[in-house]
């Protein structure tokens, strides 16, 4: 068979393609001349890019293969993440590769805006020797300023503590027990302005953070304030900085973004008491490195068919490792119930009982209706558009957890609702060290079944006999049973048998069984098991 074709668009390091390993054909391609890059990626299983790549709707219109779009770093702008998730492509990025990096950029910014560092280092190799010009200020004792608290504030808090300043942080996501593990006080933002002696900026740019700090924060803000926005651009509004800064209503400022990159005709350009960088957050080789293993790890995970956490347009997250053995085991039920069904729903409701309540299991409910749908649909069906799939259809999807579990440490439900009204239901858990998957009930029916591929189902008013009749049946089509269950809600009531065969039953086979034991209902179902 032929290896998938990555391709990679812009340059990444060795350590990268390294990571990748030997089981992929890699091309290379300059994604910024756009016709190059449509025409490689025809062919392409995987794209990997920095910024630079727009893959945007025509990119993957034109790539019928595509399974991941991979950005080595954290900003998708370059993405277009709708596209993506109805095309059923999953997109993912690296966004823990460059927090240490953003972070200690954030310091050496506030330092240098502190001491003046880079207009002492250019008047020094003018030839000055200005020491007074360039007196400046110290962090400790001051009051620090921390403007959201998540990855890389949490970071910067604790780089910060060593120069014993006071710090104090608005974050409205945040609780107090978290801030006070920092060692930061929790504020409103306008105490924060009226307090602080720094600030730095650690939120993402969002609707609501836009212009986050503008002309009426400045005039709360003490004299001396020095800013830093090593975030993204925008959430200081520019001109009102600008105003600020010119009429030295703060002392300074810091920053490696804009709100147009690059800053070209800003009047920030022409003021001496401002540090501007060239959005270098991620600017280092370590980061570089650890955002290209990370994707090349995403990317092989994508093509092998597993959840990717890092993937951007999946809901979930980073996976609990007690969550992860159910992931397989919801995918095959979720083929099952098709089986089942035969795909005609209204509705899908998932349970989650047990320990593993207590994590988030959203990607359980992703494997059910990847699974469910995986033969109902002719396109590619992923972890991705497996709920645009149920959406479009008009299918309500549902999730409930509960902690308690009466038979097992662990069960899952999927039951589905039909448009005549009726319901049907999975449950299965995952048991021993061998992590063996168990169906343990079928549309209320207690069973005790190995995860098989060939499996089927039937339905009849229980009676002596039935057992022998399509035992006969099978072995005269040489069909070999290798396991059954058989329960009942009744003496005398209805009986379910599933049965587990080493070969698919024939049609013709299955309407003389169902005929001959007047069956309710039969139903043989292949599993492409997970």
């Amino acid at each position: 068979m032929a290896k998938p074709i990555v391709l990679i668009a812009e340059e990444l390091s060795p350590a990268t393609v390294a990571a990748l390993g030997p089981d992929f054909e890699i091309v290379t391609v300059d994604g910024t001349n756009r016709e190059s890059l449509l025409a490689a990626v025809k062919t392409a299983s995987a794209i990997l890019v920095r910024s630079a790549t727009q893959v945007d709707a025509e990119v993957i219109a034109s790539a019928p293969n595509l399974k991941v779009i991979a950005r080595a770093g954290v900003g998708l702008d370059n993405v277009d993440i709708k596209a993506a998730t109805s095309a059923g492509v999953m997109v993912v990025n690296a966004p823990t590769s460059n927090i240490t990096s953003a972070a200690e950029l954030a310091i050496g910014l506030l330092l240098s805006s502190a001491r003046h560092i880079p207009d002492a280092d250019a008047s020094t190799k003018a030839g000055k020797w200005q020491r007074a010009k360039f007196t400046g200020a110290e962090l400790y004792e001051k009051t620090v300023g921390i403007v959201g608290l998540g990855r890389i504030g949490a970071l910067v808090a604790q780089r910060l503590a060593g120069f014993e300043a006071k710090l104090i942080g608005y974050d409205p996501y945040v609780t107090s027990a978290r801030a006070d593990q920092l060692g930061v006080e929790l504020v409103a933002l306008e105490d924060l302005m009226k307090r602080s002696d720094f600030i730095t900026i650690h939120i993402p740019k969002t609707p609501e953070t836009t212009g986050l700090i503008g002309s009426k924060e400045f005039d709360l803000a003490k004299a001396n304030l020095r800013i830093v926005n090593a975030s993204r651009g925008g959430i200081i509004d520019e001109a009102a900085l600008y105003d600020a800064l010119k009429a030295k209503r703060i002392a300074g400022a810091a920053l490696d973004v804009y709100v147009s990159e690059p800053p070209t005709g800003s009047p920030l350009l022409d003021l001496d008491n401002i540090v501007l960088t060239p959005h270098l957050g991620a600017s280092t080789d370590e980061a570089q490195e650890k955002a290209g293993i990370s994707v090349a790890k995403s990317v092989r995970l994508a093509l092998a068919g597993d959840l990717v956490p890092d993937a951007v347009n999946v809901a979930g997250g980073v996976i609990d490792s007690s969550v992860k053995p159910g992931i397989e085991l919801m995918e095959n039920m979720g083929q099952l119930l098709f089986g089942i069904t035969g795909g005609h729903v209204t509705s899908i409701d998932f349970e989650v009982r047990g320990e593993i309540a207590a994590h988030d299991v959203t990607v359980l409910k992703l494997a059910g209706l990847k699974g469910f749908y995986q033969n109902a649909v002719e396109e590619q069906v992923s972890y991705v558009n497996a709920p645009v799939l149920a959406s479009t259809r008009g299918v309500e999807v549902k999730l409930a957890v509960d902690p308690r579990s009466d038979e097992y440490r662990n069960v899952t439900t999927i039951r589905a609702t039909l448009t005549d009204g009726s319901s049907h239901s999975v449950s299965g858990t995952v048991i021993g060290p061998k992590l063996i998957q168990k169906i343990v009930n079928i549309n209320g029916y207690d069973v005790d079944l190995a995860m098989a591929e060939d499996l089927v189902l039937l339905i009849y008013a229980d009676r002596p006999g039935v057992v022998a009749i399509y035992g006969k049946a099978f072995a005269e089509n040489n069909i070999n049973i290798a396991a059954m269950q058989i329960a009942r809600n009744s003496k005398g009531g209805k009986a379910l048998s599933v049965i587990t065969v080493d070969s698919p039953v024939p049609p013709a086979v299955l309407e003389e069984v169902r005929v001959a034991i007047k069956a309710d209902v039969l139903k043989a179902i292949h599993l492409n098991l997970a």
